[in-house]
């Protein structure tokens, strides 16, 4: 058997794979089994930052692969604490928690919230508001925070103490909070939910409420953040400081890594006993973490958010495309057909792209040089003008 007969015979049916099996790759160009190249614009879903096999990545953990592959968190290492800190550098925020997902992230800010809520408010002040559309993870308690009902079913009971308002409402909003409220919780562009960016308005409210109205805010920017949008945060897109943020994907560059970082309301919030992770802060995925993260400077950032706007450029009013939404380079593109179909239609044109909801989703290496891009768009607009 090949290994999408093994795959189908051996791995759980969780996941719905298009028939590329990929092998290897460099940059922005991913090969498959066959030795066919592609034009890679999803990166891992945001997640490599550099692309494939970056040398500068890669020299890093194999550097830190040869001294320590892991020890427990019992002991200090320095690649956790360097890492740490620049993220507080480039945050604003206090201290840092390691975990291994975005998943796993949002548990911690989820659970700091809830301590933090009974500490100051009391027993039952656990609620926490988020938004319809979002997506928090894929644990019982981060499909509770998730706002999309289609993800309600069949692991209940549910994590309760979650409370969805849409969107950009402003009055649903205030009705929801009260005084059992200990946090709202919010992605400021929703990545699986449609690409869709939270209006600056409904920002300043929901900063406006927490002062009023004593919550926490929490940035999920699992895959906004580490310069997807433009700036190293999204949040930052707006002016606003949160109380946790949360962060996985292109932290890593490839190897499983999430954090929470904590704002001065709630640093010492959590105690010892009070969260764990056996692999947060492992100390080879952290040294390659700390060497994206290092490289992710004002200059990638301004690249990043021209090439943004260069895509949104080509791409509107062509033929087919309805509306581009989003930030740098994290975009959605609506389309007068169906989304999947043209994603099926630019993998045979050797070109990945992803979907999100009804829209074809643009996540590339934010390093991805603009020949590679002037041809992604070139053949996105084919599969769009083939399939109307």
């Amino acid at each position: 058997m090949n290994t999408i007969e093994k795959d189908n015979a051996y791995l759980a049916s969780t996941y719905a794979r298009y028939p590329v099996e990929i092998v290897r790759g460099k940059g922005s160009i991913a090969l498959d089994a066959k030795g066919e190249s592609y034009i890679d614009m999803g990166a891992g879903i945001a997640v490599n930052t550099f692309g494939y096999a970056d040398d500068l990545y890669v020299e890093a953990v194999k550097q830190q692969l040869e001294k320590v592959q892991h020890t427990s968190n019992l002991y200090y290492t320095a690649p956790a604490v360097e890492l740490a800190e620049t993220l507080v550098a480039k945050s604003g925020l206090k201290r840092v928690f390691f975990a291994n997902s975005g998943a796993e992230a949002n548990e911690c800010a989820i659970k700091t919230a809830r301590k933090w809520g009974a500490e100051k408010k009391g027993t039952g002040a656990y609620k926490i508001v988020t938004l319809m559309g979002s997506f928090h993870g894929r644990t019982v308690t981060t499909l509770s925070a998730t706002g999309q009902e289609v993800f309600h079913k069949y692991f209940d009971p549910f994590t309760e103490g979650f409370v969805y308002v849409p969107m950009g409402d402003e009055k649903a909003l205030e009705e929801a909070i009260d005084d059992k409220t200990c946090a709202v919780m919010v992605e400021f562009i929703q990545g699986e939910g449609g690409v869709n960016v939270l209006p600056d308005s409904f920002v300043k409210k929901i900063f406006a409420l927490k002062k009023s109205r004593d919550f926490l805010v929490i940035a999920d920017e699992v895959q906004t953040g580490n310069g997807r949008t433009g700036k190293y945060f999204a949040y930052q897109q707006y002016g606003v400081l949160p109380d946790l943020v949360t962060t996985a994907k292109g932290l890593g560059g490839g190897l499983p890594i999430g954090a929470c970082l904590f704002g001065s309301a709630v640093e010492s919030v959590l105690g010892r006993g009070d969260h764990g992770s056996t692999f947060g802060g492992n100390p080879v995925v952290a040294a390659g973490a700390l060497s994206i993260v290092k490289r992710i400077d004002d200059a990638l950032l301004k690249e990043v958010e021209e090439k943004g706007n260069y895509i949104k450029e080509k791409l509107s009013g062509k033929q087919g495309i309805l509306e581009v939404s989003g930030m740098g380079l994290m975009l959605g593109v609506s389309v007068a057909c169906d989304a999947k179909k043209v994603v099926s239609r630019c993998i045979e044109k050797r070109v990945l792209f992803l979907t999100a909801k009804e829209k074809v989703r643009l996540l590339p290496a934010l390093n991805i040089p603009y020949p590679l891009l002037d041809r992604a768009i070139e053949v996105l607009l084919e599969a769009v003008k083939e399939e109307l």
